[in-house]
């Protein structure tokens, strides 16, 4: 594969990933409610949902992806519904000291990990994209093992330091909000951008 075709597909994935969406929502929100552990784990779930349905447009299962019908309303609406508890549960969260707010249990991280999964799963641009776009760039039936493994390899990269740079910059931020009043502040806009993160999704 030209290397011209592999910049082209990976500067379209990039600009398609920075666009605020709720991938990029629901990210900011975890790094500001709960650290950059979680929202990192949270970008491991965004991954693995991009390279499914990357290797779904690949395999040619694209339009499987397209006609899933009602079970793929169940999945955006369950996925949607994870993301509006969670924004729920840090809305009402009071506020914990520095040394609690440090220490994140490894069930956080599956959480956090589910919770980005769901919101790319449940998210139709997705689809979009890779069962729309991706043909664009390149003639998937002629796509050689090791051409769709290089591809996936930019999948991982872009979807994940792309969403990793806005994590840490409103990680960064969680050091002005020390007071218990601002940390309330902080979990309840976290929180309501999780919620506009799933509203976002059903309503796609």
């Amino acid at each position: 594969m030209h290397l011209s075709v592999l910049a082209a597909f990976a500067v379209a994935l990039a600009i398609a990933v920075a666009l605020p969406g709720p991938g990029i929502f629901a990210v900011v929100s975890c790094a500001l409610g709960r650290g950059l552990r979680d929202a990192l784990a949270l970008i491991g779930g965004i991954i693995l949902g991009d390279l499914i349905y990357f290797y779904l447009a690949v395999f040619g299962m694209a339009a499987l992806a397209r006609s899933m019908g009602e079970f793929f309303i169940v999945v955006k609406l369950a996925g949607a519904a994870y993301l509006i508890w969670l924004g729920l549960k840090l809305w009402r969260q009071e506020p914990a000291g520095p040394a609690l707010a440090a220490a994140a249990s490894p069930r956080n991280y599956r959480r956090s990990f589910l919770g980005g999964f769901m919101v790319t799963i449940g998210n139709p641009k997705t689809i979009a994209f890779y069962a729309g776009l991706l043909p664009t760039f390149i003639d998937l039936e002629q796509l050689s093992a090791g051409d769709a493994a290089l591809m996936g390899l930019i999948v991982i990269l872009t979807v994940g330091l792309i969403p990793a740079a806005y994590a840490v910059a409103a990680a960064g931020s969680r050091r002005f909000f020390q007071s218990p009043a601002r940390m309330r502040l902080m979990n309840r806009t976290a929180g309501t951008m999780l919620v506009g993160a799933g509203v976002t999704v059903a309503a796609q």
